[in-house]
């Protein structure tokens, strides 16, 4: 004879998988203003980013990230290669790697950015400055 035998059945944890993420940094001051990392994980980061009135950041290039900028508040001035546009709240570009690319606030407020970049190395030395107003290029 063949008894039939009840379990008690309890849900199975779905492993999901892990995203280390980094401290948050606090702000970090620029002469063309500052930027807060949001949250910064595997192969990404988030910033915030806040230029003053009437400036720039270096026009740059980066080897090893691609990034994503959406506007928050304020007007945007973008170089990116070749072409050059001007963006207002809520509208956002994309930069490859590789690309020269520079962001400027020609406005009368601040400019608030949110940027996500993406790629395997994300840090601050993988800036290459081609022009800058504040003498940091090489």
């Amino acid at each position: 004879m063949i008894q039939a035998q009840e379990t008690a059945h309890e849900p199975t944890a779905v492993s999901l998988p892990s995203v280390s993420h980094k401290g948050i940094a606090a702000t970090e001051l620029r002469p063309w203003g500052a930027f807060t990392v949001l949250e910064e994980g595997r192969g990404y980061k988030i910033k915030r980013i806040e230029v003053k009135p009437g400036h720039r950041l270096s026009l740059q290039m980066h080897h090893h990230r691609s990034e994503h900028w959406i506007v928050v508040s304020g007007t945007a001035r973008v170089t990116c290669g070749e072409a050059e546009i001007l963006l207002t709240n809520n509208q956002s570009t994309y930069v490859p790697q590789c690309t020269n690319h520079r962001l400027e606030n020609p406005g009368v407020i601040p400019l608030v950015i949110i940027e996500v970049q993406n790629g395997e190395y994300l840090g601050e030395d993988d800036i290459v400055r081609f022009q800058d107003d504040y003498s940091r290029t090489k």
